[in-house]
């Protein structure tokens, strides 16, 4: 008897199966973007990293997706079913849209890291104050009290790391500056840099590493890096309230005073003032130091460009007095190297997208990608589109000196969540494009040096230069 009863299972098994296929599976949905989901759970994500530390998403992932499915398709990334689009018009639609349709989205890994009480994850009035809080430091008037700050610790910086040698990476040396300037000319942060930058750097590989909490994974060693952070960011956040409510704060206008004031108005709490701290430097210390390099990288590939470029600095320097810092009019002259680096990010942009999430069930270009999907919008997918810019692969920077297209060129995002430090990354490359430009010489040691990505891209040499004092300084 037992061994009919066994010998039934298999068909039992398979009855229940069948009924499970005919009854339960979900309909699939024929406006669903065409695309492949992968594996179970993990989808396409392996192919994704493998291309990303390459620096191939565009060539290994993108590309051959887009050219298959089109602009739209879809794929499973880190265990969501994922809506990849491409095209201004894609990208106008879901950034303009941030709050009402869709909502920002990043891994685990990104947000533990980042900080769950940063402006990243913030929705509605809650980003919105924040936003407002930090903007205030990074308009046209934080710009201007930016200004001098700035000048002065890109001069001690190159004094102190260029001077006497004759050569010098500039990956490494545009790193320990910018987050110099961000911790002390925009925050008034001043803590030990070496060892700080370090821990910052452990908490980069983080980012985007699968978020398993085991002492020898990157994502242990990462949140181990974000805590000690932390904790000496809470020791300054209260130093700073201290001396506000007490009325000996000197520091007026610098971003931590900001957030710091809205804390003691019980606008915002310690743990918002800390996360916004950290995501900020983050978000201009690796990608502007990044643009840097790739912006030296391509001017030292076309010389005919550095050409016009040089010209447009030196003419800027003439009209200096000895000893005289750079202004913000300065600055707007400086037109023809704000088209080289916009050139240089467009090919080579700091970051490959941004995910969100869908509120609802959106509908668009004949679509529907149903709520509770990821939306990833590509910098590549839309960078590299000649319907936007002829000749996509060939650098031009003339292309920027007429209007680009809307939601086109969106190496800062767009929308309500529009990168906040745009301005920043901007005024700190042109003025470090103009110290460097006006005082030395410089050549690459390695014109064709590969970029790998971990998790941000970055040359995989430290893009070391040779320098040498120009004659006339």
């Amino acid at each position: 008897m037992a061994t009919f009863i066994y010998s039934l299972l298999p068909s039992f098994f398979f009855i229940i199966i069948l009924i499970y296929i005919i009854f339960y599976k979900p309909k699939q949905d024929t406006k669903l973007p065409s695309g492949q989901m992968g594996l179970p759970w993990i989808g396409e994500t392996i192919l994704f990293y493998r291309a990303q530390r390459k620096n191939q998403l565009f060539v290994n992932f993108f590309q051959p997706r887009i050219k298959k499915h089109g602009k739209i398709f879809k794929t499973k990334l880190m265990g969501s079913p994922t809506v990849v689009v491409n095209g201004a018009a894609a990208n106008k639609f879901f950034m303009s849209n941030e709050f009402k349709l869709v909502v920002s989205s990043w891994p685990t890994s990104s947000v533990e890291m980042m900080g769950k009480n940063s402006i990243m994850e913030k929705q509605g009035d809650a980003h919105h104050c924040l936003r407002g809080i930090i903007a205030s430091m990074l308009g046209p008037t934080g710009m201007q009290m930016m200004m001098p700050k700035t000048c002065i610790s890109i001069q001690k910086h190159l004094q102190k790391n260029w001077e006497n040698n004759e050569e010098i990476s500039l990956h490494r040396s545009t790193k320990r500056l910018t987050f110099t300037i961000v911790l002390e000319c925009l925050f008034g942060i001043g803590i030990e840099q070496e060892t700080m930058i370090g821990i910052f750097e452990c908490v980069l590989e983080g980012v985007l590493a699968a978020p398993i909490n085991l002492p020898w994974t990157k994502f242990s060693r990462a949140k181990k890096a974000r805590a000690d952070i932390e904790k000496v960011l809470v020791d300054e956040v209260r130093r700073k309230q201290e001396a506000m409510e007490s009325g000996k704060d000197e520091e007026n206008g610098m971003l931590l005073s900001n957030l710091v004031a809205a804390l003691i108005r019980g606008e915002i709490t310690e743990a918002e003032v800390v996360d916004n701290v950290v995501l900020l430097v983050f978000a201009a210390h690796d990608t502007t130091s990044y643009a840097i390099s790739m912006t030296f990288k391509m001017l030292a590939n076309h010389p005919d460009c550095y050409s016009v470029l040089l010209k447009e600095h030196e003419e800027i320097a003439r009209a200096k007095r000895p000893g005289e810092t750079l202004n913000l009019e300065d600055v707007k002259k400086m037109e023809y190297t704000w088209q080289v680096a916009r050139e240089t990010m467009r090919l080579c942009p700091p970051i490959f997208g941004s995910f969100r999430k869908a509120t609802t069930d959106i509908e668009f270009e004949g679509f529907i990608i149903p709520k509770g999907w990821k939306v990833l919008w590509t910098t590549y997918g839309t960078h590299y589109d000649e319907e936007y810019f002829p000749d996509p692969m060939s650098f031009n920077p003339s292309r920027f000196a007429d209007l680009v297209q809307a939601y086109a060129f969106i190496p800062f995002g767009g929308g309500p969540r529009l990168c906040a430090g745009y301005q920043l990354a901007k005024l700190i490359i042109l003025v470090f494009m103009h110290y460097v430009v006006t005082r030395y010489d410089w050549s690459l040691v390695y014109p064709d040096e590969p970029i790998v990505m971990d998790p941000l891209p970055f040359p995989s040499k430290g893009m070391p230069i040779k320098i040498s004092p120009k004659s006339d300084n």
